[in-house]
């Protein structure tokens, strides 16, 4: 069905030059009128239509009113005649376009290779670009059917080289280690449906999988778990199964991320057994593709792990302290009292000492006073430090294994000299965790250990510590804490990223590698001007219009008011008007009890009933059932469905 057309295409696209009307010349009738509208849509979209429903009415009554037809006349015309043909070699000769030969099929085919396959694997986008290419080279397109196998051709000949060039430059022992990956199990059934109907034992750890390189494979296709230990562990397992491969990191530079992520989804959906049936170089580039891309996948996931873990850690600590302190308020009721009557006895006798004024007005003197002091030296200093006690606590006793073993999996970055401290307070906790176990508290007199831009103020106390000699050392547990809550934050707005990962990637690769080159034809893409200041500029003048627009339109809101303040003007905006009570709210409130509900069918009702909807419904009731007729239509009450 065609689309409708608008006023300025009509005009723009389906006018009449003089040139053209000439060619109208000694035709009449229909054969006029389909002559003058294959023209245009030949002009337009470099083919012919295929028959009435291609073309626009709007269009037709536009060039029927310029050839002076009548629109109905289009119908006596025939699209497969030989006046139709007549028709289209005259037009093709008028545009100059002729029709696509087999050479012009294979040129095509070629092109598309080339040009467009390379980096783009959707076929509906391949065969837009075609048209668009034979309209350029004034060849008229094909029928369906060849356009089909030249898109095909295009695309089968471009994965060929794409796949040949990727797997030329695999190492021999790389290519090795993948296809053990998809190698047969020893004495295994080798009929297919066997293998496809087997699958990786659930819950299975980490290590039973490294015997295997099925199993192996198997864990790597596994998606992520819920936010726990096991889940770390395990994601780290893949992330290193599959850097033990050792594929080149550059292998995929220059490949199209749309084409790179059409071979992973291959991969994604085929059993062992299918892709051990491909050829060699399709093969190792299909499993070179998804190993690439779950490799991004799972860097990607252990971040979000990471950030997400603290993120609970803190959630639940200071849920715990809140908690806390308002049960502490509870049980100690009289703290406010005492500081009410003891601030009253200091202003009212000020030259008096304390134990004249102060300790007479607090129930139980002196010795409530140091009960107080023992409670706040033993609960802690601050709402901060209390909170930051359980975050250490919380991360000792569960989560510091999984995020240290995240810590050494990923590798992080930054190319900002302010965050050169966090990097070695990462490089530092790494190597601790490498040369030393988990029973070294502290870190080593005269070790190099950023503190500032760190360790947050409510840490600072709680990490340092005097030993048996009497050294003041800092523990390791807490300032892994302060790591790992700073690290958070600098993740999160990618003043650090991760090398690998792909939406925790430097920010610097966000850009397309040929960018610059492309830049022309990226900003037209945009629909951005490439000036800056004309940019600045059409920004400035839209940000006015819709300004002025405000302000003009501000003083004749009824439901709007700008008032003056000492500290500046006021938006008040008028309440919204109350909605009407709901009725049985209403009979509610007079006394009167809401009517009972109705037993009946919602489906069924207010609708005719047929005769086999009656044998299917029965009475509630002993009495049969009663229909209220309201014109054409039976109401259905107190039935319900029969269990026959």
């Amino acid at each position: 069905m065609a689309r409708v057309v608008d006023e300025d295409e009509l005009i723009g696209h389906w006018t009449l030059l003089d040139e053209e009307m000439e060619l109208l010349a000694g035709r009449r009738g229909p054969t006029k009128l389909a002559f003058a509208l294959m023209l245009k849509f030949h002009q337009l979209h470099g083919r012919f239509p295929r028959g009435r429903a291609e073309l626009p009415d709007e269009a037709v009554e536009y060039v029927a009113a310029a050839v002076k037809v009548p629109a109905a006349d289009l119908g006596l015309y025939e699209w497969d005649g030989r006046t139709s043909k007549a028709h289209r070699t005259d037009v093709r000769t008028f545009t100059g376009f002729r029709e696509c030969s087999v050479e012009d099929q294979d040129k095509a085919a070629g092109w598309l290779a080339d040009k467009v396959c390379q980096s783009e694997r959707r076929a509906y986008r391949v065969r837009a670009a075609l048209l668009a290419h034979l309209k350029d080279e004034r060849i008229e397109p094909p029928s369906r059917q060849r356009l089909q196998r030249i898109v095909g051709s295009g695309l089968d000949q471009a994965e060929k080289t794409l796949t040949s060039r990727v797997s030329s430059h695999v190492p021999a022992k790389v290519v090795e280690r993948m296809l053990t990956l998809i190698a047969r199990r020893a004495g295994d059934d080798t009929r297919p449906e066997v293998e496809e109907e087997r699958q990786a034992p659930e819950g299975k750890p980490p290590e039973a999988a490294e015997g295997e390189g099925v199993d192996v494979f198997a864990v790597i296709r596994e998606e992520p778990g819920n936010v726990s230990v096991t889940t770390m562990e395990k994601e780290v397992f893949k992330l290193g199964a599959i850097k033990a491969i050792e594929l080149p990191e550059d292998l995929f530079d220059d490949i199209a991320p749309g084409v790179l992520l059409a071979w992973r989804a291959r991969v994604a959906v085929s059993s062992p057994s299918h892709l051990r049936r491909h050829g060699d170089e399709l093969k190792v580039t299909l499993l070179a593709a998804y190993l690439h891309c779950r490799r991004r996948e799972i860097t990607d996931v252990l971040v979000d792990l990471l950030i997400t873990t603290v993120q609970r850690i803190n959630a639940r600590a200071d849920t715990k302290v809140t908690e806390e302190f308002v049960a502490e308020l509870k049980r100690v009721s009289g703290k406010e009292n005492i500081l009410f009557k003891m601030t009253q006895a200091a202003l009212e006798a000020p030259e008096e000492t304390v134990s004249e004024a102060i300790y007479p007005v607090v129930p139980g003197g002196v010795d409530t006073l140091v009960a107080l002091w023992h409670e706040y030296t033993s609960k802690g200093s601050t709402y901060r430090q209390h909170r930051q006690r359980v975050f250490k606590a919380s991360y000792t006793n569960h989560y510091r294994a999984g995020l240290i073993q995240i810590l050494e999996a990923l590798e992080f970055g930054s190319a900002n000299t302010v965050h050169a401290p966090m990097m070695t307070a990462l490089a530092l906790i790494k190597r601790y965790k490498a040369e030393t176990t988990h029973r070294t508290k502290y870190y080593a007199l005269g070790e190099t250990v950023p503190v500032e831009q760190i360790v947050p103020a409510e840490l600072a106390e709680l990490m340092f510590r005097t030993d048996n000699k009497g050294n003041r050392r800092i523990l390791r547990s807490v300032y892994e804490c302060a790591v790992f809550q700073t690290l958070r934050e600098k993740l999160r707005c990618k003043e650090i990223w991760v090398h690998g990962a792909y939406k925790w990637r430097n920010p610097d690769l966000d850009l397309p590698a040929d960018f610059e080159e492309r830049r022309v034809e990226n900003y037209a893409r945009l629909r951005k001007p490439l000036d800056a200041r004309r940019f600045t500029g059409e920004l400035l003048e839209e940000m006015d219009a819709e300004l002025s627009a405000l302000h003009d339109a501000l003083p004749g809101l009824p439901w709007l008011e700008i008032v003056e303040h000492k500290k500046g003007g006021a938006i008040l905006l008028s309440p919204l008007e109350a909605l009407p009570e709901p009725h049985n709210r209403y009979a509610t409130r007079s006394g009167r009890a809401p009517p009972p509900p109705r037993r009946c069918c919602g489906a069924f009702r207010a609708r005719p009933l047929t005769r086999r909807t009656r044998r299917c419904w029965r009475s509630a009731a002993p009495r049969e059932p009663s229909f209220s007729r309201a014109g054409s239509e039976i109401a259905i009450f107190n039935m319900r469905p029969s269990r026959g």
